[in-house]
């Protein structure tokens, strides 16, 4: 099993997104110690919450201060974008960074529909989703499906190419071109098993992926203590209960609670559903439990606590299990190889 970060420059309260920026560094360099596979970064417009909009300059910016882990996007939202502008921003990474650059690609905008206006998105750019991710990998591949038209950099980079999904959509389209899938069931839980099973089911071998690979988001909070697990959790959900929500920042607590009672908080509490949080054997254990039931062949993880120092400790205490030995931190360990007899289960 392999350990990843997922994350979006979370700008935390009192916080530019330049501190949220600068703050990328630090956790990306912990996931890196910690041994995880790769970090991705997300495309989101108009969140003041967010600051990884220009996705492909933090991946430089990250790449440039980190040594192997690999740096790509979780995801480029491509209905926004030209395929030969991503062909060339990802080429100018790979030449950069060789060996190390991952594209993951989404189909939805990232964005509201004044957003998507402000980007100039029309109603069927979602649509050409497919043609757009086929014309992105003749670019990069060298093999253009545009006459006369090369991406410079990018022509025969082949950068690795992953499909991002919430629906059975993005798994089958991941299926049917033979290219790792990874799922978001850090923020839309229900469909995770279905798309699994869809995208296993379905795919198609291609020459470069003769079998399928499912990468499996979750969101993380490990802590020293249970008990400041729990709280880093109940924190973190009512902090989003105020940003991401109409009117949040200026709900008093009884109104936060109100609100995390009502249909659209509930909808909030189930993002929780896919977070392994507790202390480093817990968590470890929620997470093999996790990867034997969808059989992911990667675990993407996404730090959920508010305080920046909290996400990096998480990554610090769940580091990515060795081969063939159990992973340990402090005196907490778990061996990976195999599901525990009780595995514990996500927290819900």
């Amino acid at each position: 099993m392999k350990y990843s970060l997922l994350d979006v420059a979370w700008v935390g309260a009192d916080e530019t997104p330049a501190d949220a920026l600068r703050g990328a560094v630090p956790l990306a360099q912990a996931a890196e110690r910690s041994g995880y596979q790769r970090v991705w970064y997300a495309e989101h417009h108009n969140m003041p919450q967010i600051a990884s909009a220009a996705t492909s300059v933090l991946i430089a910016h990250v790449a440039a201060h980190t040594e192997r882990i690999r740096v790509g996007a979780g995801g480029v939202m491509l209905p926004n974008h030209a395929p030969l502008v991503i062909a060339e921003q990802f080429g100018t990474l790979a030449a950069l960074h060789p060996g190390r650059i991952d594209l993951g690609l989404g189909r939805a905008a990232g964005s509201d529909r004044h957003t998507a206006r402000a980007l100039r998105l029309t109603a069927a750019a979602a649509e050409s989703f497919p043609q757009d991710v086929l014309a992105l990998q003749g670019f990069l591949r060298g093999e253009p499906t545009v006459p006369g038209v090369r991406a410079v950099p990018g022509h025969g980079t082949d950068v690795a190419l992953y499909i991002l999904g919430s629906s059975l959509f993005g798994a089958r389209l991941a299926a049917t071109l033979g290219v790792p899938y990874a799922f978001a069931a850090h923020f839309a839980p229900l469909a995770l098993d279905a798309a699994a099973e869809t995208y296993r089911s379905a795919y198609r071998p291609s020459p470069g992926h003769p079998e399928p690979y499912l990468i499996v988001t979750a969101n993380l909070i490990a802590a020293d203590s249970e008990e400041q697990a729990r709280h880093q959790q109940r924190a973190s959900t009512r902090y989003r209960a105020r940003t991401m929500l109409p009117r949040g920042r200026h709900l008093t607590d009884a109104e936060v609670n109100a609100v995390l009672d009502s249909p659209e908080g509930q909808h909030l509490k189930a993002m929780n559903v896919h977070t392994a949080v507790g202390r480093p054997s817990q968590v470890t254990a929620q997470l093999a439990a996790l990867a034997a039931r969808t059989e992911a062949d990667e675990l993407m993880l996404a730090p959920a606590a508010n305080e920046r120092a909290d996400r990096i400790r998480s990554v610090e205490l769940v580091p990515a299990p060795a081969p063939g030995r159990a992973a340990r931190s402090g005196t907490d360990s778990v061996r990976h190889n195999r599901p525990p007899h009780e595995p514990g289960r996500l927290s819900r």
